[in-house]
Parts: structure tokens; C-alpha cells; sequence
């Protein structure tokens, strides 16, 4: 009996001596990373909160940007080390990478105002990003007479220490804000449709659920989401742990899942943890809610759905947008569109993983009460395009080819390509070629050397930054909001 005792003792030290390495290996390798510059420890105490009782409308959400603004010239761009001012640092005053020396900072919220608006449409970016990525569907739409807004969402835009403390319910709150003044600008006889990339496309979701339960928030007639982060791995949900522990030890680093350069003009390189775990407690509230009004037979209210996703989207995949929103909203003409990696044999012989057997069954499930789309290569080996189109509850799948083609080199869109044209000043590809822009390019920069040698890291430019097919999207969404 002595003799199993020990053992048990033993297995059980062991065990925690295990945990404690692997824990204490772990902090190493979190300390051992890039030193935190003054963009990651700058907390900017002008951005808006939920509890902010000062700020009561639009304007006023306005007025405290523009000192939040001014917060980050003094407390950052006015305070960065001699050594850190670099051509391409964005916090490096005059750099190439200058959202300031733009035409437009579009890190800053945005408004179109036709003289009359032939309805009101709120864009919401996603997550470490900023209104940019939204900057196309916004001139767009306010070519067609649209009254538009693209929301700066608190703790973008600004610097990545932005996201070391923000909460969905300030995200969620500020969004009220916007579309209330939206829907008063539009009028009320006018279509109001949200907008929204990837956790913008969240926060779009999270709005029409409570604008169900709250008689004074306006009901959207339509929502367009764009590679939405509906559901997130549980991995996220240890984040807070993470952030907890760091603080515990005195430890910085460890409040952030990633330090990088900060070369991108409108999106963050580094990511604070506390980021992940708010999408994770955003996303939950939204399961839940939908699941709430599904069982109360009040599905059918939602608003209209309109979803564009990657068939390989490695931050949501489709199947969990399709498990959270699609299968539990009713038959009121909603569409999810799904873009298929290259299918010509070069390609496909590449890839580690092919979702064709699952794309195949979706196709043939009859039972679904939204309509789906695969844009996919027309015939085997061919550049062309064709979009499958299947009507809810209909088993017939009608072929209609697209006057676009799978551009050389590219085997798959990505999570944040859908948003940007192929000719996008920031994030283009080839079709930027030619134009003499006084900044980088970043979606046409072609890698060819010797790793590590870049100040980018080299996996940024792996992952396609603009959609080819573009103009099929916007040709959608038009229709969809018709």
C-alpha cells in the first residue's frame, strides 16, 4: 500500500513539474519575442466606451474622435524613438506608410451624403482593421444614391494598444450609434441595410438580434457579410488567461498574441489577445441568440442575408457559418455565396486539403431554406469561371458561367481578400502595375529572395489581399439590395 502511495505522489509531482516547464517554457518563448514599441503600451484614453454618458449621438461620437485623433499625434507619432522612424513605420511622420500623407485617412470614420438618399447603408470593418477596408462598397454605394457610413469601431484606426482593453459591448454600442443615425439620414420610408467584414460582420448580426428585442432600435431591412466571423475556434477563450497571467508576473509581452512591425497603413500587424477573447464572448452571445429566436418560432423576422465566404477561409470556416447563421434563420430568401479554390489540375495536385466531397454535399442538400452559389472553375483545367446556383429547397443546380478568370499564381481567395478590388491602391494585385502611387503597394509585392532578409514577414505576402472576382460581388450585392 506504502508502494502505491509513492507511486500516485510521484505520477502526481510529475505531473505538475511537467505543466510548470511547459507553462514556464512557453513564458520564454513569449519574452523572447520583438520589444514592445510605443504603440503597443499607449493606452489612448479618448477612445469612446459604452459608459461614456458624454457621448449621446453620431456627432457627438464624431467630436471624440477627432481628440482621439490628436491623442495619437502626441502621445505617439510626436513620441516614437529616432531609431524606430523608418519609411515604412505608419507611426513615422511623412513615411511611405503615412495614413496621414494620404489623400484621405481612412483609419477615421466616413460619410457619404447624397442630396437624397435613395436608402442608408452602415459598413462595419473587422477586427485589428479599420473603415479602409470598406472604403469600395462606400463609394459604390453612394454612386447609386445610398447615404453611407463606414463606422471607425473603438480601438481601431488608431494603434494596436487600442485593442488592450476594448470590449464588444463598446463595439456593440457605438454601432447603435451609427445606424440610428443612419436610418434618420436615409429617412423613414428608405431601405437600411449593415454592412459588415468579418467581425463587422458579427456586430451586424449582434445589431439585428437586439434591434428584434428593442422597440428603439431601427430594424435593418438587410444585412451583406462578408467573410463573417460568426463562430471562432475555443482556442480563443483562453486568451484571457493568457493576458491574466502576464499581468500576474509583470510580463507585457504576454498581453499580445503577436508583435509585428507596423508597416500596414489600415490594419494592425500585432494583436493584442484581449482581441480574440472578445470576438469569442461576441460570437457566443450570437449563438445563443439565434438559437433563442429560432426556438421561439421567430426566425422568419430576421433581417434578409446576404453572405460571401472562402470555401478555404482559415479564421471562419464555412461550415461553422452555415451551423451558427445559416441553418438557424427561416425561408425569407436569404443567399450565401461560397468562392472554391482553383480547381485546374497544377493547382489542385498542390493542395494539403480539398473540401470538394464537403462542397459537393452542400450542393446537393435540398433542405435548406437559403439559396447558394459556388463561384468555381468552369470545366476541369480551365482558368474560366462558372457559379453553381442551387434555390432553396429546389434540387436542381443551375450552371451559369462569369466573365472572369482565375488570375496566374492565385490558388485560392483568403479571409481578407473579399472586400478589396483587384485594382485597390493598398491592396491590389497585378492591376495596380503602372500607377505611380507615392506609398507600397502591399497586395503586389512579389517575394523572391532569401527568407527573413525583409522587413515584412514573409508569411504576409502568402495570403491574397484583393478578390479577382470583385466585380461579381458588388454585381450581388447591388441586386440583393434591389
Amino acid at each position: 500500500m506504502r508502494l502505491v502511495r509513492h507511486l500516485f505522489f510521484a505520477i502526481i509531482y510529475g505531473a505538475i513539474g511537467s505543466v510548470v516547464i511547459l507553462v514556464g517554457g512557453y513564458i520564454y518563448l513569449l519574452d523572447a519575442r520583438p520589444d514592445l514599441e510605443v504603440w503597443h503600451q499607449t493606452v489612448l484614453d479618448a477612445e469612446y466606451t459604452a459608459d461614456n454618458d458624454e457621448v449621446v449621438d453620431f456627432e457627438d461620437y464624431l467630436q471624440l474622435e477627432d481628440r482621439l485623433f490628436n491623442q495619437l499625434r502626441e502621445q505617439i507619432y510626436d513620441r516614437i524613438d529616432p531609431g524606430d522612424r523608418h519609411q515604412i513605420i505608419r507611426y513615422s511622420d511623412g513615411s511611405l506608410m503615412d495614413p496621414e500623407g494620404f489623400p484621405r485617412n481612412w483609419n477615421r470614420t466616413f460619410e457619404l451624403a447624397p442630396d437624397e438618399p435613395a436608402g442608408g447603408v452602415l459598413l462595419l470593418h473587422g477586427l485589428s482593421d479599420s473603415p479602409y477596408s470598406m472604403r469600395s462598397l462606400g463609394e459604390l454605394l453612394y454612386q447609386r444614391g445610398y447615404h453611407v457610413v463606414g463606422l471607425r469601431i473603438p480601438g481601431h484606426g488608431t494603434a494596436p494598444s487600442g485593442l488592450l482593453d476594448a470590449q464588444w459591448e463598446d463595439w456593440a454600442a457605438a454601432v447603435r450609434i451609427a445606424v440610428t443615425h443612419v436610418a434618420g439620414k436615409a429617412g423613414p420610408d428608405r431601405p437600411l441595410f449593415v454592412f459588415g467584414y468579418s467581425n463587422g460582420a458579427a456586430l451586424s448580426v449582434e445589431y439585428a438580434l437586439a434591434s428584434l428585442q428593442q422597440d428603439n432600435l431601427p430594424v435593418p431591412n438587410g444585412l451583406v457579410l462578408l467573410s463573417p466571423a460568426i463562430g471562432v475556434s475555443g482556442v480563443a477563450a483562453l486568451a484571457s488567461w493568457q493576458a491574466s497571467l502576464g499581468r500576474l508576473i509583470g510580463l507585457d509581452k504576454m498581453a499580445w498574441n503577436s508583435i509585428e512591425l507596423e508597416f500596414d497603413p489600415y490594419k494592425y500587424g500585432s494583436f493584442a489577445v484581449n482581441a480574440g477573447d472578445q470576438i469569442f464572448q461576441l460570437t457566443g452571445r450570437i449563438g445563443r441568440g439565434l438559437e433563442s429566436l429560432k426556438n421561439a418560432g421567430r426566425n422568419d423576422e430576421f433581417p434578409r442575408v446576404l453572405a460571401f465566404t472562402s470555401v478555404v477561409d482559415a479564421t471562419v470556416p464555412p461550415s461553422t457559418l452555415i451551423h451558427v447563421l445559416f441553418d438557424r434563420l427561416g425561408d425569407r430568401g436569404h443567399q450565401l455565396v461560397l468562392f472554391d479554390v482553383d480547381r485546374r489540375a497544377e493547382t489542385r495536385a498542390l493542395l494539403a486539403h480539398d473540401p470538394q466531397q464537403r462542397l459537393e454535399e452542400l450542393i446537393g442538400e435540398i433542405n435548406k431554406t437559403y439559396d447558394l452559389t459556388l463561384v468555381t472553375n468552369k470545366y476541369s483545367n480551365s482558368d474560366s469561371v462558372e457559379a453553381l446556383f442551387r434555390k432553396a429547397g429546389d434540387s436542381d443546380i443551375a450552371h451559369n458561367p462569369l466573365p472572369l478568370e482565375w488570375p496566374t499564381g492565385v490558388f485560392s481567395l483568403s479571409h481578407v481578400a473579399l472586400p478589396f478590388p483587384p485594382d485597390d491602391p493598398i491592396y491590389g494585385g497585378p492591376a495596380t502595375e503602372g500607377k505611380d502611387y507615392p506609398w507600397i503597394t502591399l497586395g503586389n509585392v512579389s517575394i523572391r529572395g532569401e527568407r527573413n532578409l525583409l522587413l515584412f514577414p514573409d508569411s504576409y505576402f502568402l495570403r491574397l489581399r484583393y478578390n479577382p472576382f470583385h466585380d461579381y460581388l458588388t454585381g450581388r450585392v447591388l441586386g440583393f439590395m434591389q
